[in-house]
């Protein structure tokens, strides 16, 4: 009876310690609860700056909808959204915004985490700073394919703003585009310009601009989490050097070099979002053919000035959105994630202190 104990207590270690190590193994790289920080904190971002959206929405567009040179400042534009439509009208498009900010959230903070540690751990060479690229890349790239959808509904939402407004009389005559073709028509909600756009346009008027979505937001999301992290690094260098015994509170750190991070990133990347933005307000016409066509009209009738307009208001929705998302990531984890290991830890003492029991028992 010995000898059956002593092989059963040898036989059940390596294989405890196998599954263990696959478990190990299936959950080192893949961080589930970042996912969910990600969504929360990326909802949260959208919802506190989607009014700033809407006039960098309504401002990138002038040229577009009304075939005008003359365009307005940031603050002419505020004052005709209140004018014409009051608050609701810098509310616009936010149910699509938030749905499409939930997923995208969810995929860029689980993601960058996940591959973050598989390039880190399976290719070294590519550790550091371009691991946080490819995993703000990657991460942002898979949350497009429900992002780009309701990203479209969203801003063209804004750009309508209440029904009285576009239906009026002195909009109908500025909503033509220089093709001749009329605008959309009014959308009353989220569900209704999907149905609306899918039923005119089919897939493709979903996903307008995709590629320029992409082009767009693969080197922001690098980019952004590429400075979050140096930042975090430098930030970290500068408090062991001259303040070790400083504690850095993890949420006010995510506040002020998320909102830095988004800044820098956003002002790289302006004149791709003005593209990405013109070809997914245009509508059924054909303004702009494509990605490149868009880019040298542009810069043929607008110069650097057009390529760069709406660069104040995004960069002023950036800075607090990045900020506050990046606060609420770091918050989340500083409240939940060590109380979850906790959680794990007693779940694995508690199942290791049974295993022998059965073993005892068994040998009785």
């Amino acid at each position: 009876m010995a000898n059956k104990s002593s092989t059963s207590t040898k036989f059940d270690a390596p294989l405890s310690h196998s599954t263990n190590k696959a478990t190990h193994n299936r959950d080192q790289f893949f961080v589930w609860r970042e996912f969910v920080w990600g969504a929360i904190a990326g909802a949260f971002g959208e919802g506190m700056m989607h009014p700033i959206d809407t006039i960098k929405t309504r401002i990138q567009s002038q040229v577009l909808l009304s075939g005008s040179q003359s365009q307005k400042s940031i603050v002419q534009m505020v004052q005709t959204v209140w004018v014409a439509d009051g608050l609701r009208g810098f509310y616009r498009g936010i149910a699509p915004g938030i749905t499409g900010s939930l997923a995208t959230g969810a995929t860029y903070f689980g993601f960058i985490e996940s591959t973050k540690k598989w390039i880190e751990e399976s290719h070294p060479n590519l550790g550091g700073h371009w691991a946080h690229f490819i995993a703000g890349a990657v991460g942002d790239t898979l949350g497009s394919f429900v992002y780009v959808p309701c990203e479209v509904m969203k801003q063209r939402m804004q750009v309508q703003g209440s029904s009285n407004s576009w239906n009026s009389a002195i909009m109908k005559d500025k909503m033509q585009m220089k093709s001749g073709a009329e605008m959309y028509g009014y959308y009353t909600g989220m569900f209704q310009a999907g149905h609306s756009i899918w039923k005119e346009q089919g897939l493709k008027g979903l996903y307008a601009g995709y590629w320029s979505t992409l082009a767009r937001d693969v080197p922001f999301a690098g980019l952004m989490v590429m400075f979050y992290e140096a930042l975090k690094d430098l930030t970290e260098k500068g408090r062991q050097k001259w303040a070790p015994n400083f504690h850095v509170d993890g949420s006010m750190e995510g506040l002020i070099l998320g909102g830095l991070a988004g800044g820098f990133s956003a002002y790289l990347t302006t004149p791709l979002d003005v593209i990405k933005t013109r070809l997914q307000v245009q509508g059924s016409s054909t303004s702009y053919n494509g990605w490149l066509d868009a880019m040298n009209k542009i810069w043929k009738t607008e110069g650097a000035k057009g390529m760069f307009r709406g660069s104040i208001p995004r960069i002023t929705w950036y800075i607090p959105a990045s900020a506050l998302t990046f606060m609420a990531v770091e918050f989340l984890r500083e409240q939940f994630n060590k109380k979850l290991d906790d959680d794990n830890m007693q779940e694995v003492t508690s199942l290791s202190i049974e295993k022998p029991k059965s073993s005892f028992k068994e040998v009785a």
